[in-house]
């Protein structure tokens, strides 16, 4: 009986201190909002982020592409200007060897040409 007696002490204890409510007629259900983790307008933020750094990061790696492509062509050109600039140091070379005066005098002779003293002319220099 104690216990009883103790049980409807705490529930005239809690009612007393529990706070009031209208009591209505009709009965409320507590209305519950499903609370979402991110809101339209932030997952439409999100998306169009995501867009444009996707974009940014595809204009990024077409740069570097073109960039990679453009020095192969500055290489291959360099490389030809190597094989030039060799070449034409090779060539006035040889047109120096060949100019001097005992090759040209050996390839007269071979060629059956002498030098006759009275068809020379002597033109003045300037």
């Amino acid at each position: 009986m104690a216990l009883e007696q103790r049980s409807f002490q705490m529930n005239t204890i809690h009612e007393v201190h529990a706070p009031q409510t209208p009591k209505t007629h009709e009965t409320q259900q507590p209305e519950r909002r499903s609370r979402k983790l991110f809101s339209t307008g932030e997952k439409f933020l999100f998306v169009l982020f995501a867009a444009v750094l996707v974009l940014f990061s595809t204009m990024i790696l077409h740069t570097q592409a073109q960039i990679n492509d453009t020095n192969k062509e500055v290489q291959l050109i360099n490389k030809e200007i190597d094989e030039t600039v060799k070449q034409n140091t090779e060539l006035s070379i040889q047109v120096s060897e060949k100019s001097t005066y005992e090759v040209i005098w050996n390839k007269a002779k071979e060629l059956g040409l002498n030098l006759n003293e009275k068809n020379v002319k002597v033109v003045p220099g300037r």
